[in-house]
């Protein structure tokens, strides 16, 4: 079993208060998890309205098929207009 993960910082531009940066990040996590089969989630409690840190899990038999899935996410989140990425690890 191969397990990727990706760590990725987020600035909101449109939130303006906590409740429009929950609907964000809610949009955000349901769409990734239906475009590419990742778990997803908020990992750093921010209670600040316009950052966000979520980690992207993906598990698979083939190492390959789990990076290039990676490598897609991360390219989708940079093309995201809604989220602007301030930095990607992946491990």
């Amino acid at each position: 079993m191969i397990v990727g993960s990706l760590r990725v910082e987020l600035h909101l531009p449109e939130s303006h208060s906590l409740k429009d940066r929950r609907a964000a990040l809610n949009s955000l996590k349901e769409r990734l998890r239906g475009t590419f089969n990742v778990a997803v989630a908020e990992v750093e409690p921010n209670d600040t309205w316009q950052r966000a840190c979520l980690g992207v899990v993906c598990v698979g038999s083939e190492p390959a098929h789990v990076r290039r899935t990676l490598e897609d996410v991360s390219r989708w989140m940079r093309a995201d207009r809604a989220v602007a990425v301030i930095r990607i690890e992946q491990e």
